[in-house]
C-alpha cells in the first residue's frame, strides 16, 4: 500500500501557499476571521467542487470531524456559518487574484500545444456563457429582467488548452459587446467571437492594437467591394473580398479596410460570412479558425456540466463570485495535473475518477491508470461466442 499524500492533497498541491497570501493580504477582511482563513475556505469550497456537493451543509457534514482534515490541509473549523460568513464577507477578487495565478501556470504548461492549424498566432476565442437564471427575492443584485434575476459568465479562452485568460462575472444585463471595453489585446493575435461582438468602434480598437480578429457578418451590412481575390469554389469559399463600410457613422467607427469570406459549410450546407483585418492568412484557414470557436462552448459545457456554478452556497454577489472563481480554480488545477501527469483522458473523466477517491492514498498517475478507458488491451469482450458442433 503507497503510504502517501491524500488524493485531494496532491491535488491541492498546485496551489502555492506564499502566492494565495499575498492575493489575500491585497484584498483583506475587514474583520477576520482567526479561526477559519482563506486557506482553510478555498480548500474546503474546492472539495465540495471535486466532490459534487450541494450545500453549506452537505460539505459540513462530509468534513466537520472527519480524521482527514489535517492531511487535506485544512486547520480551521469546518462549520456552516464559518463557511458562509467566509463566503460572504472575504473579498471574492482574492481567488480572482488567485486564479490569474493558476492561469500563468496552466498557460505554461500548454504553452507548446497547438489547436491543429499551421498558424503561428496565438488564438483566443472570447463569448459570454448562457445566462444562468436566478430567483429574484433571493438575488436582488444580479438585475436580468423586471421580474427574473440572472448572471453572465463573459470568458475568453486561450484555444491551446481550452485555458480562460479573461473572465468577468457580470448581471444578465451587461450586453457582451461591453466586454470589448475591458480587454487589452495582445499584438499579432487573433480573437475569435460571434457576431455578437459586431461593434466596428470596438473592433477598430483591436486594429490599432495590430492584433487581428475573426467574425461574422450581419445581413443588412452596408459595403462596397473594392477588390476580389481568386478563389477556388470546390472548397466552400465562395467570394474572397476586400471592402469598406459605407453607412456614415459605421465608417467614421472602422475608417480601414476589411476582408469579406464567403464560406459554405460542407457539413450542415450553411452559409456563413466571415469579417477580419486579416489579410495574409488563406481563407479557408479564417474559416478553420472560426470553427475552432467551439472550443468555448465546450468549455462552458464542461464547468456547467462538472462544476457547481448553477446552485449557488450563497445568495450575496461576494458568495457568488467566490464560487464561481474557486470553481475556475479547480479546473485549473484539474487542467495543469492533467499536462504535469502526461495523462491521455479528458478532465470529465478526471475529474470523475478524483470525486470518488480523494481520501485515497494512491498516486494519482497510478490511480487513473487504474480506470484509464482508452487503453485497447482494456476493451470487455463478455459476449458469449457459440460454436457450431
Amino acid at each position: 500500500m503507497h503510504i502517501g499524500n491524500l488524493v485531494f492533497s496532491q491535488v491541492m498541491s498546485i496551489l502555492d501557499p506564499t502566492q494565495l497570501s499575498r492575493c489575500v493580504a491585497r484584498y483583506p477582511m475587514a474583520r477576520a476571521s482567526r479561526g477559519f482563513s482563506a486557506r482553510d475556505q478555498f480548500l474546503s469550497m474546492a472539495f465540495a467542487q471535486v466532490t459534487f456537493r450541494e450545500s453549506l451543509r452537505d460539505i459540513e457534514a462530509c468534513l466537520r470531524g472527519s480524521p482527514h482534515l489535517y492531511a487535506m490541509g485544512i486547520r480551521g473549523n469546518v462549520t456552516r456559518t464559518n463557511l458562509a460568513y467566509a463566503n460572504e464577507h472575504r473579498n471574492w477578487r482574492v481567488y480572482g487574484a488567485f486564479a490569474q495565478v493558476l492561469i500563468a501556470k496552466a498557460r505554461r504548461l500548454y504553452a507548446e500545444d497547438t489547436i491543429g492549424l499551421d498558424i503561428e498566432e496565438i488564438v483566443y476565442a472570447l463569448d459570454a456563457s448562457s445566462t444562468i437564471d436566478l430567483c429574484l427575492s433571493l438575488f436582488g443584485w444580479a438585475t436580468f429582467r423586471r421580474a427574473k434575476a440572472a448572471i453572465k459568465l463573459h470568458t475568453m479562452i486561450d484555444l491551446r488548452g481550452s485555458i480562460p485568460v479573461f473572465i468577468s462575472i457580470t448581471d444578465g444585463s451587461v450586453h457582451e459587446v461591453n466586454i470589448l471595453d475591458e480587454l487589452a489585446f495582445e499584438p499579432a493575435s487573433i480573437y475569435v467571437m460571434d457576431r455578437g461582438y459586431l461593434d466596428f468602434e470596438r473592433l477598430f480598437r483591436i486594429q490599432l492594437a495590430t492584433a487581428f480578429f475573426v467574425t461574422r457578418a450581419k445581413r443588412n451590412m452596408s459595403f462596397y467591394v473594392s477588390a476580389s481575390q481568386p478563389v477556388d469554389r470546390s472548397s466552400g469559399i465562395s467570394c474572397d473580398q476586400t471592402i469598406r463600410l459605407t453607412v456614415a457613422k459605421s465608417k467614421s467607427q472602422y475608417p480601414d479596410k476589411l476582408r469579406r469570406i464567403r464560406y459554405r459549410d460542407g457539413a450542415t450546407g450553411q452559409w456563413l460570412v466571415f469579417l477580419t483585418n486579416n489579410f495574409t492568412l488563406p481563407a479557408l484557414t479564417i474559416a478553420a479558425i472560426y470553427k475552432s470557436r467551439w472550443q468555448i462552448e465546450l468549455f462552458f459545457k464542461w464547468i456547467k456540466q462538472n462544476l457547481r456554478i448553477k446552485a449557488f452556497f450563497g445568495n450575496t454577489e461576494n458568495a457568488v463570485k467566490t464560487q464561481i472563481w474557486i470553481a475556475i480554480c479547480v479546473y485549473l488545477m484539474i487542467a495543469c495535473l492533467k499536462k504535469m501527469h502526461g495523462i491521455t483522458e479528458n478532465l470529465s473523466r478526471i475529474l470523475q475518477v478524483l470525486s470518488v477517491n480523494v481520501f485515497q492514498k494512491d498516486p494519482i498517475y497510478q490511480l487513473l491508470t487504474k480506470f484509464e478507458t482508452r487503453k485497447p488491451d482494456l476493451a470487455l469482450h463478455k459476449q458469449l461466442v457459440f460454436k457450431d458442433f
